[in-house]
C-alpha cells in the first residue's frame, strides 16, 4: 500500500515515468496540463470528503482514436495529423465524469491497422520488458550479445501504446480499441489483462471507425479487478450509439470465487494449430488441467468453422475499412493535398498522401469485394459464414460450457527486426488467429498474463464468455489469476528509485487523499 497520497502527487510521480519512458514511444500526446489541472479539482473534491468514486484522481490513457475534446487525434496518420475534435467520445467522457485523471493519448498502427503498433506515422511502440531484469537477466545466461538497442520486442497491437503506457506504471488503465483482437494482443505481449467487452455493452461513439460491426472499446489493466472496476463506469446505453444495449447494466463488482466445482471450461481443438509455440501450448495445457484439478469440469468443444474465419474476417474488415475511409476525402477536416487540378486529383491526391500503405491496400481490397460483380460472392458471403462462427459458439455455449480457454497469441513478443520481414497482412491474418473471432461473434474476451517464457517475457492465455455475460467471464478471470501470480515487472534500472513504490500497485491499493 502507497500510504496516503495526494491526486496530485500521483499524477506527478505518472508523469515523470512517462519522461523516463519516452523512448518507448507509448504516447503520442502527453496532456500534462489538463492532468495536473484534472488532479487539483480530484484534490479540492477529496478534501471536502465528496470523491467521485473509484476512478477519482486515477491516471489513465487513451489510444489516440478516440476523440478527445481539445486533444490532437491522430490515428498515428498523416490524415488527422493536427485535427483537433470538438466533443469527447462518451468512453472518454464518463471516465472524465468520474474524475479520471487523463495523462495523454497512446501510440498505435495507423488508424488501429496492425498486429505490433510499428505502423504509425510517429514510429513504432517498444515493449517495456525489453528493459526488465527477467529479460535482460535470461539474455545474458543464453549470452547473447550485448547489442540491446536493436533486440527492443515489439508490443502487439494496435493498442500497444496503451499497453506500454500500462505496463510501464505511466497510468492505471488505458483504453484501447479492439477490432480483431487489437486490445488482448498486446496485453498478452506486455503482461497485462486486455478485456474485450460484448459488443453493445460500451459505447463506440466517438472511437473513430475501423469496422463499425466489430469494433469495440477494450479496457488494459495490470489487474483483473481493475478492469472490471473500469467497465462498470464504461457500460451503458448511450443514445449516441444505436448499437449500444437498452437493459441496464448490472455493477462489475468481482465477487471472489472459491469454489470452481460448478464450472465447464471449455477448450476449442481447432485452436491447437501448427504456428502455436510449444510454451504457449504448454501453458494451456497446465491452465487447463489447474481448472480441472481444482474440480471444474474441462472439456474439448469444437468450432467448426474456424479455418475458415481468416478469410471471412478478412473480406468483412477491408468491406467496412473501405466504406468507413471515404469519408477522409480532405475537404472537411484533416489533410488535404496542395493540388488544384481537379475535385477527384485532390481526392487522390490528398488519399495518396494521408494514408499509408497498409490502409490503401485495405481499401483496394475492400472496394473490390465491394463491386457490384463481386459483392454476392465475397461480402455476401462472407455475411454468411460470419453467421456460422457465431453459431458455433452458441452451440458450443448451449451444450453447458460457461467459458472457452484458448490461447490469445502464438507465441510470446518477437523482436522488432524479426516482426518487419513479414507484411503487415500475412501478420495480422497470423497473429489475430485466436482472438478474431470473438469479434464476428460480439463476444466478451479478456487476456490475462500467465507465466513468463524461458526467454523471460510474458504470456498471455484468453478467456471467451457468453455474450453480455462479461461479469462471469471476469469472475472467472479474477480466479485463474490469483491461483497463476503473474510476476510484476521489473523495471528498477530504468527508473531509478521511484519505481519502488508501484510495486504490485493495483486501483484497490491507492488510497487517495
Amino acid at each position: 500500500d502507497l500510504g496516503q497520497i495526494t491526486p496530485t502527487e500521483l499524477c506527478q510521480r505518472c508523469l515523470s515515468l512517462i519522461k523516463k519512458t519516452k523512448f518507448l514511444n507509448a504516447y503520442i500526446t502527453v496532456s500534462e496540463e489538463v492532468a495536473l489541472k484534472q488532479a487539483e479539482e480530484s484534490e479540492k473534491r477529496y478534501k471536502k470528503g465528496h470523491s467521485l468514486g473509484d476512478l477519482d484522481g486515477i491516471p489513465i490513457a487513451v489510444k489516440d482514436n478516440f476523440s478527445t475534446s481539445g486533444i490532437e487525434t491522430t490515428c498515428a496518420s498523416n490524415m488527422l495529423k493536427g485535427y483537433v475534435p470538438p466533443y469527447n467520445a462518451t468512453v472518454v467522457q464518463k471516465l472524465l465524469d468520474q474524475g479520471a485523471l487523463l495523462m495523454g493519448k497512446t501510440n498505435l498502427d495507423e488508424f488501429a491497422m496492425g498486429s505490433g503498433s510499428t505502423d504509425g506515422i510517429f514510429g513504432p511502440v517498444k515493449n517495456p520488458w525489453s528493459y526488465s531484469k527477467q529479460y535482460r537477466e535470461k539474455r545474458k545466461q543464453n549470452s547473447h550479445s550485448e547489442n540491446e538497442d536493436s533486440n527492443w520486442l515489439i508490443t502487439g497491437g494496435s493498442s500497444g501504446g496503451s499497453a506500454a503506457a500500462v505496463s510501464a506504471f505511466t497510468c492505471f488503465a488505458a483504453l484501447g480499441s479492439d477490432t480483431g483482437g487489437s486490445t488482448r494482443n498486446p496485453a498478452a505481449h506486455c503482461g497485462v489483462v486486455g478485456l474485450k467487452p460484448s459488443y453493445g455493452l460500451v459505447s463506440r461513439h466517438g472511437l473513430i471507425p475501423l469496422v463499425n460491426s466489430m469494433d469495440v472499446p477494450g479496457i488494459l489493466t495490470r489487474c483483473v479487478d481493475d478492469a472490471a472496476t473500469v467497465l462498470g463506469v464504461l457500460a451503458g446505453h448511450d443514445p449516441k450509439d444505436s448499437t449500444t444495449i437498452q437493459d441496464p447494466v448490472k455493477p462489475f463488482t468481482l465477487p471472489s470465487l472459491t469454489d470452481v466445482s460448478k464450472l465447464c471450461i471449455g477448450i476449442p481443438k481447432e485452436y491447437l494449430t501448427p504456428e502455436l509455440s510449444s510454451e504457449v501450448q504448454s501453458l494451456w495445457s497446465k491452465a487447463a488441467n489447474l481448472f480441472e484439478s481444482e474440480g471444474a469440469k474441462v472439456t474439448e468443444v469444437s468450432l467448426p468453422h474456424t479455418s475458415y474465419s481468416i478469410v471471412c474476417y478478412h473480406v468483412l474488415c477491408t468491406s467496412e475499412v473501405a466504406s468507413n475511409m471515404a469519408r477522409f476525402d480532405g475537404l472537411e477536416y484533416g489533410h488535404r493535398c496542395d493540388s488544384d487540378v481537379s475535385t477527384e486529383a485532390m481526392y487522390a491526391a490528398t488519399r495518396r498522401e494521408g494514408f499509408n500503405d497498409v490502409v490503401r491496400g485495405r481499401i483496394l481490397s475492400g472496394n473490390f469485394f465491394l463491386l457490384k460483380e463481386n459483392y454476392e460472392n465475397y461480402f455476401v458471403k462472407a455475411q454468411k459464414v460470419r453467421r456460422l462462427i457465431a453459431n458455433d459458439f452458441v452451440n458450443v455455449f448451449n451444450s453447458g460450457v460457461d467459458v472457452l480457454l484458448t490461447p490469445t497469441t502464438l507465441s510470446e513478443a518477437v523482436p522488432y527486426t524479426e516482426f518487419i520481414k513479414e507484411d503487415n497482412r500475412t501478420r495480422s491474418a497470423q497473429d489475430d488467429i485466436f482472438t478474431q473471432a470473438v469479434n464476428m461473434a460480439g463476444l466478451p474476451a479478456v487476456s490475462v498474463p500467465v507465466a513468463l517464457s524461458s526467454q523471460g517475457l510474458p504470456i498471455g492465455l484468453q478467456f471467451i464468455g457468453r455474450a453480455f455475460c462479461d461479469q462471469q467471464l471476469l469472475i472467472v478471470a479474477k480466479w485463474f489469476e490469483k491461483q497463476v501470480q503473474f510476476p510484476v515487472i521489473q523495471l528498477q534500472e530504468l527508473m531509478d528509485d521511484c519505481s519502488s513504490v508501484f510495486e504490485n500497485e493495483k486501483l484497490a491499493s491507492v488510497s487517495l487523499k
